[in-house]
């Protein structure tokens, strides 16, 4: 136990806890390893299913698609900063009490807000009981309940404007009224998650900061308001309050004051070895601080966009990003490329190439390899 921790320390811990290497025989318990996580990000579904099946040694895409759609064991919905991720069904309760008491300051141009906010997302609540619906469909829905207001193109798209009503998407996932269903063909469909009593507000805030320390603290409240775009000064409050009741501890992390879950204190003596394959948006790249620390040198120009993590799949050696690499599918196979941002020795090149082959398994898919310039950009 110590109250000065080292990053070599924290990041050797993080990765412990976030990549345990599951066996194939304990793999399915997919729910399990999107919980450790604290939610899979899952713009891109696909980015989604490599982060869970990355942290497991049998687990394929499939299984996560059969927690998803057949099991409902996971919902795909809006979860953090407001994106979506996979989130375990049995947790909403936690999560959308969380996310619901982060303040979020609208805008004064906001197309919707106050009680016509609410209306909506009571009318889309009530549209998705019992159906599955695609944006077209749950939109006609929403304006037969409140009015032809809601249909106003007020929202810039990518090409067009959106309507009024699709301002509040996000809101009626984190309030459980919404998540995604399956695409019917190419088309995005929305539902109803199963219903649920969300947890009282300080409760899910107080378990919602000690899941985050235990997966990624040492922590600051600068570091939890990023992960979770929420104000700083909310942070620093809630951090305070639960300091002051003995919900956490205050420890040394690299010479600066930072937190902890209480008498969560234990670090492995080792750093951390190895080489790893993260995609988009991977959790681990997101919310493990301090950001220059996690991308040195090199890494922070060339892994992150703008110094935003998340928009290259990153090459980690040894606990810090050391090169960006991209996949590219064609039919039953998948082209690899990596990156490197300095040498491979023989032995960690070995190792990459068993952790494409992961990939391949996850993907279902004959994977190639090289090493080489990755000349994808930034996804958005």
């Amino acid at each position: 136990m110590t109250s000065a921790i080292t990053w070599r320390a924290a990041s050797a811990r993080r990765l412990d806890r976030q990549f345990p290497a599951i066996p194939s025989s304990e793999g399915r318990n997919v729910p399990q390893i999107v919980s450790a996580m604290l939610g899979a990000h899952a713009q891109v579904l696909s980015a989604a299913e490599l982060s869970i099946g990355v942290r497991t040694t049998g687990l394929t895409r499939a299984d996560v698609r059969a927690a998803l759609w057949t099991e409902r064991s996971l919902v795909k919905t809006y979860g953090p900063r407001g994106t979506v991720h996979l989130l375990p069904t049995a947790e909403l309760p936690l999560h959308c009490a969380a996310l619901t008491a982060v303040p979020h300051a609208a805008p004064p141009s906001a197309p919707l807000t106050g009680e016509r906010a609410e209306q909506v997302v009571a009318a889309i609540g009530e549209a998705l009981d019992g159906r599955c619906l695609t944006a077209e469909e749950l939109g006609a829905e929403v304006v037969a309940r409140t009015g032809p207001w809601a249909a106003d193109p007020v929202i810039p798209a990518f090409q067009g404007m959106w309507p009024r009503w699709r301002a509040v998407l996000h809101r009626a996932g984190q309030e459980g009224t919404l998540c995604f269903g399956p695409n019917r063909g190419r088309r995005v469909t929305y539902t109803r998650p199963p219903r649920f009593t969300p947890l009282d507000r300080d409760t899910a805030l107080t378990a919602l900061v000690t899941r985050y320390l235990r997966a990624y603290g040492p922590a600051t409240p600068q570091h939890f308001a990023k992960w979770l775009a929420a104000p700083v000064g909310w942070a620093s409050a809630l951090f305070a309050t639960l300091a002051a009741s003995g919900v956490t501890e205050q420890v040394t992390f690299e010479g600066r004051p930072a937190w902890l879950a209480a008498g969560d204190t234990d670090f492995p003596d080792e750093p951390s070895r190895g080489v790893r394959l993260l995609p988009y948006f991977d959790a681990y790249g997101i919310a493990a601080q301090p950001r220059e620390l996690l991308f040195p040198g090199r890494a922070y120009q060339r892994a992150l966009a703008g110094g935003q993590a998340g928009n290259y799949p990153l090459l980690l050696v040894d606990g810090v990003v050391a090169g960006v690499w991209h996949q590219r599918r064609r039919g039953r196979r998948t082209t690899v490329t990596v990156e490197p941002l300095g040498t491979l020795t023989a032995r960690q090149e070995r190792e990459l190439g068993e952790r494409v082959e992961r990939v391949g398994e996850i993907l279902e898919a004959e994977p190639e390899w090289g090493l080489g310039e990755v000349t994808a950009g930034a996804h958005a």
